[in-house]
């Protein structure tokens, strides 16, 4: 392994322990793609001495992104654990991928921490898929902190972003020290509580007084970190002791603010430069300090596997094994590895378990893989440094380990004794939205591929593989083209499945548009057994999703009885076939009222084939229809995009219903459109809403199809095939 693959400099690093809840801190970082959240952890890395040197991105050489994927990309794609210490406390380092596409990984990311890590780049800002997951952070009470990074960056703008984040985050997001900068460049910081300097511009951390220059700044800053501190804490007189103009002690006002933010009232913010180390030592001290234990966390509903509620498990070493697979992935040579967040309990290596994934049959919410209810017995037990793998002899209530050799449990699934089996609520994961149809590009990549999407489809709660029974396409469900790249990439070079990408086609239906006659005629003689029959028959359409009605008016025998049958039978093998486009025809009634047979030549076949002649001869008597899929989209944006999308979904055809205000300024946009317009949606969307906006879909019902798009539909399918 070279160093561009590693920045461990091939020293063994030791896996950090920990034998009880209260010394673990579960932290997932999140923010934009690009705003240095992979960079802090190598910086953190380096700071704790986990590691020698700093990896780059740009190299492929960081812990996090240690994917053959991200390193042909650039950019973080999946979920990657980094576990430090501390002042004998263990910090799980979860990075989280920033691309939208990779929501997955973030919310199994959510699910595993304790506490969320805003981290903002300060020449960017705040973006608006950032803003609502803080929203979404806040609604289940989750502790979170803000760190500005890229302090260093010609186009930082540090007092502008910190600004942004309190106006988009709220008056409680507070800066808790002040950068100070020296020959144009930040040297180190001030903190606001303990009015020390803590100066970097030697390359080593040394404390000091803060330059006098910066006196007003400090009181000023110092004063409203203090007021918001005061405001959240518990103690009533401490704030008429402030205004009284008495000096409150530091360390009460340390401890208030640690409250406040394991408590989810209070979000402190710091700068840090992760290119110089400026900020690191700060960071791990407020992480091991200020944010929750898993003991402070309140854990997932848990219920049994017939699914009775038994309330919230509390987090103790010692009571029942509660565990959760918050991550799949393959490796080469070890095979299957399951990243697992010990909930209740103590996993031990070689030890037997129960894997649930009961998800659809209570809760609703299949993941694209069967429900399963079995026993495994534990692999290895590993501590992961980004793609190494660190030997550990048991993992506790609170921690974070990956289990080896798991080959049924899968993302989502629950951990749990033998003989006590128990079952978790899933956390919540977006419908994929992006349908892409893909073939095998040689026979000798069929029976690969359905292996490669089946392990796929076990790692990634977010794809949904579809074989449609309409169109006979095989269709993935992607969050976005950038994650469809990321599935085709791994079929290929994973798997060694090579496939081809083809038009998608959305399951349109035929229906007559009139009433008209047809009459079959099926008279073969070749020598030997001939084959006769004749039918006569008159269709008419029936109303929206009335199906198919066959009536038989035969009289006298024109078509014997033990043939009636075959006749209806040729004419639904037609209507799956389709009329005048290759589409299923319904909506119809067929009524059977002649025909002609043979007392020798005449069978079932020949009165089948009949049948569906008479369908076609009927079709070209009268206009045939196609019938597209409508859906109602409900789309929801910032309310600055509100006329945008509206605008958008009337030129795709759609009858926008209503608008509805959501609060924080977001908007709920409902509207009727068309399948046909809406197959590449959800990155039209992204990029016309900056990211910020999310839609979902419902299959509604059936509408006739435009005359002059059903044609030019028709005419491309028939170029096409």
């Amino acid at each position: 392994m070279t160093d561009k693959q590693s920045n461990l400099g091939g020293a063994a690093v030791k896996a950090p322990t920990a034998d009880r809840p209260a010394a673990v801190r579960n932290i997932a970082l999140v923010g934009p793609s690009g705003s240095g959240k992979t960079t802090l952890v190598e910086a953190l890395l380096v700071a704790t001495g986990t590691i020698p040197r700093s990896g780059r991105v740009e190299d492929g050489s960081t812990v996090s992104d240690f994917d053959e994927v991200e390193h042909r990309q650039g950019r973080s794609i999946g979920l990657s654990l980094a576990p430090v210490v501390h002042n004998g406390v263990k910090v799980n380092l979860l990075d989280t991928p920033g691309y939208a596409d990779f929501v997955g990984e973030l919310r199994a990311g959510l699910r595993a921490a304790d506490c969320a890590l805003f981290v903002i780049a300060a020449n960017e800002g705040v973006d608006g898929p950032t803003q609502a997951l803080w929203q979404e952070c806040a609604s289940v009470g989750m502790p979170r902190a803000v760190v500005i990074t890229k302090l260093d960056h010609h186009r930082a703008d540090y007092p502008n972003v910190l600004e942004e984040a309190r106006a988009v985050f709220g008056e409680k997001t507070l800066p808790v020290y002040l950068p100070v900068d020296g020959q144009q460049q930040v040297t180190g910081l001030v903190g606001l509580l303990s009015e020390k300097l803590f100066d970097y511009s030697s390359g080593a951390r040394a404390e000091g007084t803060p330059p006098q220059a910066y006196a007003d700044q400090v009181a000023e800053a110092r004063g409203g970190l203090i007021e918001g501190v005061i405001e959240e804490s518990e103690d009533e007189t401490l704030m008429d002791r402030y205004l009284s103009g008495e000096r409150i002690d530091a360390k009460v006002l340390i401890d208030d603010l640690e409250k406040s933010v394991a408590q989810a009232s209070f979000f402190p913010v710091l700068p840090v430069c992760s290119a110089t180390g400026i900020g690191m030592v700060e960071l791990l001290e407020l992480m091991t300090s200020a944010f929750p234990s898993p003991l402070e966390h309140p854990q997932p509903e848990v219920y049994t596997p017939i699914g009775k509620s038994v309330g919230r498990i509390s987090c103790d070493p010692n009571g029942p094994l509660l565990a959760e697979v918050v991550k799949t992935s393959s490796d080469p040579y070890v095979g299957r590895i399951s990243l697992v967040r010990v909930f209740s309990g103590t996993v031990r290596p070689d030890s037997a378990l129960h894997v649930s994934g009961h998800l659809s049959a209570f809760f609703g919410e299949a993941r694209g893989h069967e429900d399963h209810d079995e026993d495994e017995k534990v692999g290895s037990l590993s501590s992961p440094l980004g793609k190494h793998q660190r030997t550990l002899n048991h993992c506790v209530a609170g921690d974070i380990c990956a289990i080896g050799k798991l080959t049924r449990a899968e993302t989502g699934d629950t951990l749990s004794a033998k003989e006590e089996p128990l079952l978790m609520r899933p956390w919540s994961m977006p419908e994929p939205l992006l349908p892409i149809a893909i073939t095998a590009h040689a026979k000798a990549d069929e029976d690969k591929l359905s292996v490669g999407l089946t392990r796929l489809g076990a790692e990634d709660p977010t794809l949904r593989i579809e074989h449609n029974a309409e169109t006979h396409q095989l269709v993935l469900w992607c969050m976005g083209e950038a994650h469809a790249d990321v599935v085709l990439d791994r079929l290929a070079n994973r798997y060694g499945v090579q496939v081809d990408q083809v038009p998608l086609r959305v399951p349109l239906r035929e229906t007559f548009a009139g009433r008209a006659s047809g009459r079959g005629r099926h008279v073969k003689q070749s020598g030997g057994h001939g084959q006769y029959a004749v039918c006569e028959i008159e269709v008419e359409p029936l109303a929206q999703g009335a199906g198919f009605e066959f009536v038989d008016k035969v009289v006298g025998g024109s078509v014997p009885r033990q043939f009636i049958p075959s006749v209806e039978k040729g004419l639904r093998a037609q209507m799956e076939r389709g009329i005048s486009a290759g589409y299923p025809l319904v909506d119809i009634r067929v009524t059977l009222h002649d025909g002609k047979s043979h007392s020798v030549d005449s069978s079932d076949m020949a009165f089948q084939t009949a049948g569906a002649l008479a369908l076609r001869e009927a079709a070209k008597a009268t206009a045939v229809n196609l019938l597209e899929p409508v859906d109602l989209l409900s789309v929801l944006v910032d309310d600055d995009y509100v006329g945008t999308v509206m605008g958008d979904l009337s030129s795709r055809r759609g009858r926008v219903l209503g608008t509805e205000p959501v609060g924080q300024g977001r908007t709920l946009v409902k509207a009727e459109v068309p399948q046909t317009e809406v197959t590449r949606y959800a990155t039209d969307l992204r990029s016309m809403s900056h990211g910020s906006g999310t839609f979902a879909r419902e299959f509604v019902r059936y509408e006739p199809m435009p005359a002059q798009i059903a044609s030019k539909l028709v005419q491309e399918q028939a170029e096409e095939f």
